[in-house]
């Protein structure tokens, strides 16, 4: 047991609480506010394609903070030096892959589908694993049982809940491809036996439960230090995905739980990359103008790629596996450049 961190938060006290403690909670309310708005009802036409205000918007931050990665992977030199060719290499390998070939163009559209899933989950995990380490735990500690907690709290009511048919419906993109292949059947045998699923989350879930917090306790009785600012941000987040993803009552699950995801990513990469951006643009002479300066360029080049992928024409192969190969670099750099490995966490 090590002595817990002067300062227990990942950035500081506001920073975190603003933008990664209570997140969650306020995508909650603001996707109810929104719920039956004309806002988020009423559609408009833009560049041949109908959209509504908040999902045009909610649409263009979820691509913008996909591709906020490559300001930790590619602008951070110290990070692009340890991995050049998964960073250079592959990319140009996977687009040329999909471009080539309509199989893997659709199989890597429907992983990134699920991938997003499992990537959001550890998302979470990280937080509360660098939470926990900061209060002076063994960060091996309790680490698969968080790891198995985040999961259920964000997949398990995707699988069990209203949905479900939202994330396996992507399997019928495999009908481009070959009509009477068995992955276009997924879709319907999900939806077949969605009873049998739910009823089959709700009761691992609730075990798996009882097992975390009994074990939690044993762990407490033996010296483990509790870290609130991790149950904070487990149970508020745990909320809002139960209520979200499994009961979807105001209809804005996507909208909330993307909400809050790309919120607090974009906060982190900003918290620990700005300084290395600006350093990129060589603007550091311009003292307290640099960090709003490099703040603009941020938002500007991420929230650019966003409206990009939204007002594109999929139709267009090449970009349409661009923007494929954008999503399945964040999911799969996100695997190794952030500290939640165990070596490191």
């Amino acid at each position: 047991m090590k002595p817990a961190s002067k300062n227990p938060y990942i950035v500081n006290r506001w920073y975190d609480w603003v933008f990664l403690l209570l997140s969650p909670t306020y995508a909650l309310i603001l996707g109810i506010v929104i719920s039956g708005r004309d806002i988020a009802d009423k559609t408009f036409e833009w560049a041949g394609q109908e959209f509504t205000a908040t999902g045009l918007a909610i649409g263009v931050f979820i691509h913008a903070h996909l591709s906020a990665v490559f300001f930790r992977s590619h602008v951070n030199p110290n990070i692009l030096r340890l991995h050049p060719i998964r960073f250079l290499i592959v990319p140009v390998l996977v687009w040329l892959a999909m471009v080539t070939s309509d199989w893997i163009l659709v199989t890597g559209s429907v992983l990134a589908t699920f991938w997003d899933v499992y990537h959001s989950g550890l998302q979470t995990f990280g937080f509360s694993r660098i939470y926990d380490s900061k209060n002076g735990n063994d960060p091996r500690v309790g680490r698969r049982l968080d790891w198995w907690l985040n999961h259920f709290l964000y997949a398990g009511p995707i699988v069990g809940g209203a949905v479900m048919m939202d994330h396996f419906s992507d399997f019928e993109e495999y009908a481009l491809v070959d009509e009477e292949v068995f992955l276009t059947k997924v879709p319907a045998f999900m939806e077949g036996n969605a009873q049998y699923f739910t009823w089959a989350v709700v009761a691992a879930g609730t075990a798996f439960l009882l097992y975390y917090l009994f074990s939690y306790w044993r762990l407490a009785r033996r010296g483990y230090r509790v870290s609130w600012l991790k149950v904070f941000l487990l149970v508020t987040t745990g909320i809002c995905s139960i209520y979200s993803w499994g009961f979807n009552s105001w209809g804005e699950a996507f909208f909330i739980m993307n909400f809050f995801h790309a919120l607090q990513y974009f906060a982190l990469v900003w918290a620990f990359e700005h300084k290395h951006l600006s350093k990129k643009l060589r603007i550091q002479s311009l003292g307290a103008v640099a960090k709003p300066v490099t703040w603009v360029v941020f938002i500007g080049i991420t929230f650019s790629y966003g409206l990009f992928v939204q007002l594109l024409d999929t139709d267009i192969r090449g970009l349409w596996a661009l923007t494929l190969v954008v999503s399945l670099m964040h999911f799969w750099y996100d695997g190794f450049i952030w500290s939640v490995k165990r070596k490191q966490v």
